[in-house]
């Protein structure tokens, strides 16, 4: 096909481009087979270390699988039928929520406190900011080591000090009603830093027009902090709140090293009931079901916050 010159220029016809090539199936494969390329190693990864346990565990809590017997007798649902009727798993269940709910509120509020003081503009933010987050990059074992020895009943110098205001020595660890207590205030003063820098990105990404028209119009700073700040960060809290349920309920480290779930199974949740009775009592099969059943109330309990946070939005 050519297209022809206008008339009186005396050009010479010029020939029309060919119409561009659509590509074929060879090459729309070539092309997605690229992109498949990079993606294969982290989907063996996953499928190898993620799905593949996760199938393996839920076949497993449908036998009796044991670490003691070479056998296995699929059991269908006795296992779960077993653990609703279990106090065990009950009591476990509770020192996980008790724990949730002593830790959860406290990690939020003194988390927002701290980024307000810091975005105030004290002297020395570098100081305050290393000192609020250097505790979350310690491991688990040098923060349980170090509290160990805060809690010592006699040199520790929890009782040390309520020796100097002439109070009686307290059983930290020791103790039923205090033990999950001293766990929460360790988990605190460990984790905290996390959520202060969450807290502390969302503060400084605010827009200050606001925050500066409520001054001229003669607002003061409590005013601005109730009315202006705080409900600006609501997204901030909600993702605070959200992530720091969902760790709390999945405890295990902490308490395992400072008490192993002790005195008396006070403080034992429920990732180291299925621990003890798939480790200790080589009940895989039975210690599955639990983690699955505990697997369906977190998944329950994220479903519940999300539709509670979707409906003050």
């Amino acid at each position: 096909m050519t297209t022809t010159a206008p008339p009186g220029t005396g050009a010479l016809p010029v020939p029309a481009a060919p119409p561009a090539a659509t590509p074929g199936r060879l090459g729309r494969f070539r092309a997605g087979g690229s992109g498949l390329v990079f993606v294969l190693p982290f989907l063996l990864l996953f499928v190898l270390f993620l799905v593949w346990p996760v199938v393996q565990g839920l076949w497993m809590s449908f036998t009796d699988s044991s670490l003691a017997l070479r056998d296995t007798a699929f059991v269908g649902f006795d296992n779960y039928a077993e653990a609703l009727g279990d106090p065990d798993v009950w009591s476990s269940l509770g020192n996980t929520v008790f724990f949730t709910v002593i830790s959860s509120v406290p990690l939020v509020l003194v988390a927002l406190v701290m980024a307000l003081l810091v975005h105030s503009g004290l002297a020395g933010q570098w100081a305050w900011r290393l000192a609020f987050f250097a505790p979350y990059l310690l491991p688990v074992t040098v923060v349980t080591l170090v509290f160990t020895w805060l809690y010592q009943p006699d040199l520790g110098f929890a009782n040390q000090f309520l020796g100097a205001l002439g109070t009686d020595p307290v059983g930290w660890l020791s103790d039923e009603s205090v033990a999950m207590w001293s766990i929460a205030a360790l988990t605190v003063w460990w984790t905290v830093g996390f959520n202060f820098l969450l807290y502390l990105s969302a503060l400084q990404s605010l827009p200050s027009a606001f925050d500066e028209a409520a001054a001229l119009d003669g607002a003061g700073a409590w005013r601005r902090l109730w009315c202006i700040t705080l409900p600006q960060l609501r997204r901030t809290t909600v993702l605070v709140a959200m992530l720091q349920v969902l760790a709390s309920l999945k405890v295990f480290d902490q308490i395992y090293i400072l008490t192993k779930g002790g005195p008396n199974a006070s403080t034992r949740p429920v990732l180291e009931y299925v621990y003890d009775v798939g480790f200790t009592g080589y009940r895989l099969g039975y210690a599955s079901a639990v983690s699955y059943l505990f697997f369906a109330l977190i998944i329950v309990v994220s479903l519940v916050q999300l539709r509670l946070f979707r409906r003050e939005d």
